[in-house]
């Protein structure tokens, strides 16, 4: 590539978006579902002036919540299932108006059977076209599902070797043994998907753009290392090798070591990326836009040898980035991609996220330490990028401020022109609305002008993340319009 590629069509003009992940919905279940609420959120969207929808990944999860460490690279996770569309369309004959996550899954399970036994014309001819539509992910997916139910739930590197080995002959009697469940599995796909089609159609409507996230790497215990052994540093019994993180930095004296296995890129390379391909196909079929988490991962990589407890001893290994964006330009035409930059960036990155044209990302939290040249200051913004007050990284804005000590609370207002009785979040929130980036997004946490307790996930930490849930009560009267009038005086309507 001898030039940069041109800029997407998508990041060519000023947006506003929000982020809120899913699962923060209100609703019935005991998490967010792709339900009335998620439509309802569609339309406050719209009736605000906001033009893109930011969440996290949409994988199935494994019990710590983590949309980071998901049990398939292809999947959306199945809690997401609303049951009223399920009863909707026959499939079940009431549903609570509140419940937990075993009612939940007791009414997937009679939907499913009522299902195979009913066959309903077009709803079944939907489920074989996109059982066929989807087969080079499905099928591995609800066996490695069925298998890791059998195994009550533990990761598929402690399975018997016919098994963890995928043994051709182990594998067919567990078709044949587990075949009810695997059926349930693709049932639960096709019905998720279908689901979120027509909520993503029903947000394009609106003129409202899906932006999702795809995370660098890969569970080790998921379908796709299972499924995929050769493309991964694993032993001759799947344990991981080489495993991902980062190095020691301001943030941590010992790094963070992160245990995904590491890609086998020179494997990789060798398939001319082809299990890119196939997980960009499904991501695109999901989003209008991606942000590919941990950008820097794509030029070179922290390598941790998997016997080290910290990330203190690893190496940076250059991966083959430019190469693999090359392949997914030519399968997928102007990719809409953003990079997630964050962190100590070299220039091989900075040159790699510019040759092909992708915003990087300007985080306000991070700008204020007293440095006029640091990059996140607006005044130091480029349209090329994506404005955020936090992310779901971050604390609340709210609650971030109310942690500064009072010099950097001087700056901060001095900077912004911004008074003491204007109220945070605001002030920042128009610093990010008025920024020169071309998408400038918002945590619904922000716009609620929620503080301390309200994150979404505290990074190095495993417990309590992934809930934070918020409620209409929340939304003032008004909100709606004021957001718009914002949208208005920035040129970011729509």
């Amino acid at each position: 590539m001898n030039k940069p590629l041109p800029q997407h069509p998508l990041h060519t003009r000023r947006r506003a978006g929000i982020l809120l992940h899913p699962t923060s919905l209100p609703g019935p279940a005991p998490k967010g579902i792709i339900g009335h609420d998620a439509y309802r959120f569609i339309e406050f969207l719209h009736k605000a002036g906001i033009g893109v929808w930011q969440m996290l990944p949409l994988g199935p999860t494994h019990a710590d919540g983590s949309p980071y460490q998901a049990l398939s690279a292809h999947a959306c996770d199945g809690s997401l299932i609303s049951l009223d569309w399920l009863k909707d369309r026959g499939l079940l004959d009431a549903v609570k108006t509140q419940y937990d996550q075993a009612y939940h899954q007791q009414c997937l399970q009679q939907a499913h059977t009522r299902f195979m036994d009913q066959q309903p014309a077009t709803l079944y001819a939907e489920y074989q076209q996109f059982g066929q539509q989807h087969a080079y992910w499905l099928s591995d997916y609800a066996l490695f599902m069925a298998l890791r139910e059998a195994h009550d739930n533990q990761p598929w590197t402690t399975w018997d070797a016919p098994l963890r080995l995928r043994q051709e002959q182990a594998l067919r009697k567990a078709q044949q043994q587990y075949a009810e469940a695997i059926a349930f599995h693709q049932f639960t796909q096709f019905v998720v998907f279908q689901q979120w089609h027509e909520l993503r159609q029903y947000a394009n409507k609106l003129g409202i753009l899906m932006f999702g996230d795809l995370p660098i790497y890969v569970s080790l215990d998921s379908a796709d290392v299972w499924a995929n052994p050769d493309l991964f540093m694993l032993d001759k019994t799947g344990q991981a090798t080489f495993v991902a993180g980062v190095p020691p930095d301001y943030f941590s004296d010992t790094g963070q070591r992160w245990g995904n296995p590491q890609y086998d890129w020179p494997a990789m390379q060798e398939q001319n990326f082809t299990w890119w391909q196939a997980r960009f196909e499904t991501q695109l079929e999901l989003f209008d836009l991606l942000r590919i988490d941990h950008f820097r991962g794509f030029q070179a990589y922290w390598e941790i040898p998997a016997t080290e407890q910290t990330a203190i001893n690893g190496r940076w290994v250059e991966a083959p980035g430019k190469a693999l964006l090359n392949q997914l330009h030519k399968v997928f035409e102007n990719l809409p991609l953003v990079a997630e930059d964050l962190g100590i960036i070299t220039d091989k990155v900075h040159a790699l996220r510019q040759a092909f044209n992708l915003p990087g990302m300007k985080i306000l939290q991070f700008a204020f330490d007293g440095n006029p040249h640091n990059s996140y200051l607006p005044h130091n913004h480029q349209f090329n990028s994506v404005v955020y007050t936090g992310t779901h990284d971050n604390d609340t804005t709210l609650s971030w401020y109310a942690h500064q000590a009072s010099e950097t609370h001087d700056y901060i207002r001095a900077y912004l022109n911004s008074p003491e009785d204007d109220a945070m979040p605001w002030p920042l929130i128009r610093a990010a609305l008025a920024s020169v980036c071309c998408l400038a997004v918002l945590p619904m946490q922000d716009i609620l002008a929620l503080g301390k307790g309200q994150r979404m996930n505290t990074p190095g930490t495993t417990e309590g993340n992934w809930q934070w849930r918020f409620n209409w009560e929340q939304v003032d009267d008004g909100l709606e319009q004021h957001l718009h009038r914002l949208l208005r005086l920035y040129d970011r309507l729509g």
